[in-house]
């Protein structure tokens, strides 16, 4: 996947021109076209009707009365979640359960058949896939450039630090359930997360929660409060019921604390509830009853419909003790491709496509037929042509059936009861099993999100307004969520500004080489650092800048500094957070912000410098700061290109990485070094540089993973010639190393001036 995203053009596309990726297809469930359209990381969710009708989805179930306080809320979540799971693993016990003929596929002793527990493990596992393997995403746009100081931000993005397992690769809590997903072999439609809603065997409501949790997680600033009072309803709940059968059946088929939102993923981190309790309190404690209202209503929604869909799945697992049940689902989900042949094949009169058109709305029928035709040996798959004959090598549905298909059908022969010698062709068709009851494997839960994935379609009311300039565009790009007036703004002052950065680079100075060798980037790295170590021993005898030019200086760095890492805030994505590639690029983030501690945290570390020099400049996301007459407008111009390619993290990835090694590395032993002397002459504090000089450094630091993303991506790409591959692929990362001091004259800016105009005409 990374390979692919690599490829993506560095100039607009006709999808983002529009304002963005095309709403949800129509045809299938909404909650999957949601769950799927929800799940790009580039996603633009409208405003308008959108936030209106997730408003009122989320009011149906607003909690009210006396049982409406939130710790009532929490301890009504907790008690459910604990009896369902006792009704969840009753189904492994002894006795017979409902939708079962008494003895039907059970042990000798009473208890479930060996079949029957893979089957509840199997749709246990399938139906609680679309929330469990993005546990914890809802959170990923809840810090932006403009609320990185924040305390409840910081605790929120420790939560989340916590979800995607920062720092490595693949160790996110959906990706541990991605490895259960793995070793039962049903894996083939869960990578990248939004293909799952192509996997029929998954009913349409068990996207519903987490499709309109990534959807408003698009709009953090409408449903924040919401969004954490879902969070903590499932941090309550912990591991969801139904999976409690599969963690007794399978104890070591994962790592069961990571796929349980309740349980803490080290030893000195504290219980995830607690952690979203407090942020949920410091959130109250700031926006007072409205934000208490909301957190309720996102708790109570999220709730009744874990109610909902646990209950029509228990039903499901329930009725899958039935081996006509699973045989049934199989007909229904092969009869639309099936019907188009099989014309000639008689059943019973009929042709075997007539039968096979019925059975996708009723399979009954069918499986009545089967089972009294010479294709069936009733309690003998053995010996029937059906899973014989007709799928051997040489048979007319060679490969139709997959190895687990197979084993449904012989579980389905082998649970008919045998024919009465004397008539062993009357058999009625009350006599055979009927299948499924109708429904039982259908869409759950109806088309609960049509209205919403209707207005995703729809689109904005309008296209909003495109900023004036640099300045008002670095206060309308301090949130996520934009206009389409907005993307496209931005989407064409990156094209500009790739454009400028590519002017005369073969003729300039340009560190990075020209082509990019098997052995990576770390010699050049070391290479890179030796040389600022000696530029700083070069100008040791260069006079410090005077006190006036050092806080101007300091000043002017403020719009960049106090939102240090949003050129990575698209890397805060679920999926980009945990991958081989992003999983730096998302702990290099958290470090910016300072690991979810207030007193670590850059921008405000940056504050304190700056209030030693009699500078108090106003919040950082307000329109008095980008109005702050102190600042120069030049000063906003790379802030708002960080901002800008910041926020489209496949579109622009081999840019993205270069511009971050270039930043990462461009102060580590020179620049900071020599910052420091300065501000230590006049008496300010030098941790602000200290501390970057250490956490960028060249062997475990910022710089080396920069690095290291750099050479994760090359080497997965070919060397062949054409689009997307890595000489390709170079050019534009080392583009965007330049992109952090592109040249200044004329020529450039007549270049970026050329790209934004043909980015916009496109």
């Amino acid at each position: 996947m990374q390979a692919q995203e690599a490829t993506a053009s560095a100039t607009p596309s006709a999808r983002q021109r529009t304002g963005g990726p095309p709403g949800p297809p129509r045809g299938g469930g909404s909650a999957r076209a949601v769950y799927a359209y929800a799940a790009d990381p580039e996603a633009s969710v409208p405003e308008g009707g959108f936030v209106e009708e997730v408003r009122t989805e989320l009011r149906r179930h607003a909690p009210r009365g006396e049982g409406a306080s939130l710790d009532a809320l929490v301890r009504r979540a907790a008690a459910w979640a604990a009896g369902e799971r006792e009704r969840y693993l009753a189904l492994l016990g002894s006795g017979d359960g409902e939708g079962r003929k008494p003895g039907e596929d059970r042990k000798p002793g009473g208890g479930p058949s060996e079949g029957y527990r893979e089957v509840l493990v199997r749709r246990a596992v399938l139906g609680c896939a679309p929330l469990s393997l993005v546990s914890g995403a809802w959170l990923q746009w809840l810090s932006a450039p403009g609320n990185a100081e924040s305390p409840v931000v910081l605790r929120i993005l420790a939560l989340y630090a916590s979800d995607v397992g920062v720092g490595h690769p693949d160790a996110s809590r959906g990706s541990a359930y991605l490895g259960l997903l793995r070793r039962l072999r049903l894996a083939e439609n869960a990578v990248p997360v939004a293909r799952l809603t192509g996997d029929r065997r998954i009913a349409e409501g068990a996207f519903r929660l987490p499709a309109l949790l990534l959807a408003m997680s698009r709009r953090p600033d409408d449903f924040r409060g919401e969004i954490l009072g879902a969070d903590l309803c499932l941090r309550s709940v912990g591991l969801l019921p139904a999976l409690a059968v599969v963690r007794r059946e399978l104890p070591t088929g994962t790592d069961w604390a990571a796929v349980d939102p309740a349980e803490g993923r080290g030893r000195e981190e504290a219980p995830p509830a607690g952690q979203c309790r407090a942020a949920v309190e410091e959130l109250l404690e700031q926006e007072g009853d409205r934000a208490a209202d909301a957190v309720r209503e996102g708790f109570g929604w999220a709730l009744a419909v874990l109610r909902d869909w646990s209950d029509a799945l228990h039903a499901e697992l329930v009725a899958a003790g039935d081996p006509a049940f699973d045989m049934a689902e199989l007909m229904r989900l092969r009869s639309r491709e099936g019907a188009v042949y099989h014309h000639r094949f008689m059943l019973e009169g009929r042709p075997l496509a007539a039968w096979l058109a019925e059975s996708r709305t009723d399979p009954g029928p069918l499986l009545d037929a089967l089972a009294r035709s010479r294709l069936v040996k009733p309690g003998r798959s053995e010996a029937s042509s059906l899973v014989r004959g007709l799928v051997g090598e040489r048979g007319p549905m060679f490969r139709v059936f997959s190895p687990e298909d197979l084993e449904v059908v012989r579980r389905w022969i082998d649970s008919l009861p045998a024919r009465p010698p004397a008539d062993s062709r009357g058999a009625s068709a009350g006599d055979a099993p009927s299948g499924a009851p109708p429904g039982a494997t259908g869409t759950g839960g109806g088309d609960a999100l049509a209205a919403v994935a209707g207005a995703l379609r729809a689109g904005p009311r309008s296209a909003g307004r495109a900023p004036s300039g640099v300045r008002e565009a670095y206060h309308m790009l301090m949130r996520r969520t934009d206009t389409p007036a907005l993307r496209s703004w931005a989407m064409e002052y990156v094209a500009g500004w790739l454009a400028r950065s590519r002017y005369g680079m073969d003729r300039g100075t340009m560190p990075l080489p020209e082509r990019w060798g098997h052995e990576g980037l770390r010699p050049w790295l070391q290479a890179q650092h030796d040389r600022h170590g000696a530029e700083f021993e070069e100008n040791a005898a260069v006079p410090l800048p005077s006190r006036e030019a050092l806080v101007d200086d300091t000043v002017q760095t403020a719009p960049l500094t106090l939102i240090d890492g949003s050129w990575l805030q698209g890397f805060t994505d679920y999926e980009q957070a945990s991958s081989g590639i992003g999983h730096s690029l998302f702990e290099t983030y958290w470090d910016e912000l300072g690991n979810g501690e207030p007193r670590l945290n850059h921008p405000l570390i940056y504050r304190e410098v700056l209030r030693e020099m009699d500078v108090e400049l106003p919040p950082t996301a307000s329109p008095e700061f980008a109005r702050w007459p102190g600042f120069r407008d030049e000063s906003f111009e790379l802030p708002v290109y960080w901002l800008c390619v910041g926020r489209f993290p496949r579109t622009f990835l081999p840019e993205v990485l270069g511009l971050n090694l270039a930043m990462e590395l461009s102060g580590v032993g020179g620049t900071y070094r020599r910052a420091r002397l300065a501000l230590k002459e006049y008496g300010f504090s030098t941790r602000f540089v200290d501390i970057h000089n250490t956490i960028d450094n060249v062997a475990t630091g910022h710089s080396a993973w920069a690095a290291d993303a750099v050479d994760t991506l090359l080497a997965a790409l070919p060397e062949a010639p054409g689009p997307g591959n890595r000489a390709d692929v170079w050019e534009r990362v080392r583009v965007g190393y330049r992109s952090l001091n592109p040249p200044s004259g004329v020529g450039a800016r007549l270049a970026a001036r050329r790209g934004r105009l043909s980015g916009r005409r496109r």
